[in-house]
């Protein structure tokens, strides 16, 4: 009788194998019988133990040492006598069975925040799975973002207000509340469809982030996502930067330069912004020794806002290298996650004896109802004042001006 084992699936293949030996009285088959029988117990208990335990139906389950990983992350950094001390901790961002702890999965994704790396990578030390890091990290940002945005990405307040506007005015700015510029970032996976939308003068698909910083690297201000083959200009007019000022929301600013009373703040700028009362821009080849020295200053000044992109780029490599997640919400929570605990660092380090002000601005509602009517309304007749006020190319002439003026007096006393 011929056999055509290969033809069926393996457990009726060694049944018939089975009772083909059982005809057999040779010492040979009894033998080859009793392998079969112990092969056959132990592809049993195989399939057993192998059943689905992980996310995808099919994948081989790695018998990682969980709990081995918690306890040395444990004595490593968080026990009462760790192995690291906190300085250390810091620098380094460390970074039927029990499953993954908080603090391996948190502990993950500092790791591929601080570090860049890929997910796989943090398999070695925190004993945790490609996918289960993947997922952990974009949990936690959009967790950070929920939790922390309204703290750490809002914009200044009164006491915010009187500090900058002390520390600026010393540096011979009076009324300048930070910098302003622009920063891409390279997108690695772009969708393909996408790549003419997203390719700017880099000729990489890129995404951009609009920042504001002030003297202490703080990030005021953060607007992220547009595509990079947009300028800073187009970026500007997408922007909320100027929201609350021209709704009337943002708390005064009352200051005298060189004679001349201005009530509202303004920002260092690149030559490619607008002439608006709000900026103040370097002058291009300046003759005069004063408009040099303005020129100079202002160009030192405004280096505040791209000192905070090199150490938001340092303290989080995801933000320097390529951007290898495919959607732009994703991308969106790591940039505003990594913006928000760059500004958790900055405050912690924070120099206590920095410059203080006693100045009790008024607080100023964070929304303001505005009654639905089909007239004219005092708010939006304030709003198109406000708007027009803050393109006043006159006032950012004059401002300019009266700046030349005033660095030049501080220079001279100097």
């Amino acid at each position: 009788m011929e056999h055509n084992y290969h033809l069926k699936p393996r457990d009726y293949q060694m049944r018939e194998m089975e009772m083909a030996l059982l005809e057999s009285d040779t010492d040979d088959d009894v033998e080859i019988l009793s392998i079969l029988a112990m092969e056959d117990e132990r592809l049993k208990k195989e399939r057993a133990s192998t059943s689905h335990r992980g996310s995808i139906v099919g994948r081989k389950v790695i018998k990682r040492n969980y709990l081995q990983g918690e306890e040395r992350l444990f004595h490593d950094y968080f026990s009462d006598n760790p192995v690291f001390p906190s300085h250390i901790f810091r620098r380094r961002n460390a970074a039927g069975t029990l499953g993954l702890s908080s603090l391996q999965k948190m502990t993950a994704a500092l790791r591929i925040l601080a570090y860049g790396v890929a997910a796989d990578s943090t398999d070695e030390y925190v004993r945790i799975g490609e996918s289960t890091a993947v997922e952990s990290l974009k949990k936690f940002v959009k967790a950070v973002v929920n939790i922390f945005s309204e703290e750490y990405l809002r914009s200044p307040n009164s006491n915010d207000i009187a500090r900058l506007l002390a520390v600026n005015e010393k540096r011979g700015f009076p009324g300048m509340l930070g910098s302003i510029d622009c920063m891409h970032w390279k997108w690695k996976n772009c969708p393909t469809a996408w790549k003419g939308q997203y390719t700017g003068h880099s000729r990489e698909p890129t995404l951009i982030l609009e920042a504001i910083a002030s003297y202490d690297r703080w990030i005021w201000h953060a607007f992220f996502g547009l595509p990079g083959s947009h300028n800073d200009i187009n970026v500007l007019e997408h922007s909320s930067v100027f929201t609350e000022l021209a709704q009337g929301r943002a708390p005064p600013v009352n200051y005298s330069i060189n004679g001349h009373d201005y009530t509202m703040g303004y920002y260092l700028a690149d030559g490619i912004y607008p002439q608006w009362s709000t900026f103040v821009k370097t002058i291009s080849a300046p003759v005069e020794a004063k408009k040099k020295h303005f020129a100079r200053v202002q160009e030192a000044c405004r280096k505040d806002v791209e000192c905070a992109f090199g150490i938001l780029q340092a303290r989080f490599s995801i933000v320097r290298g390529p951007a290898r997640f495919w959607d732009e919400a994703t991308l969106n929570d790591i940039m505003k996650a990594c913006i928000i605990l760059h500004n958790m660092i900055i405050e912690d380090e924070r120099d206590s004896n920095e410059v203080q002000q006693d100045d009790d601005y008024e607080q100023v509602p964070e929304s303001i109802p505005i009654p639905v009517s089909r007239e004219p309304t005092i708010e939006v007749q304030n709003f198109i004042q406000s708007h027009i006020r803050i393109r006043n190319r006159e006032t950012h002439s004059q401002l300019q001006a009266d700046l030349v003026e005033h660095l030049w007096q501080l220079h001279g006393q100097s």
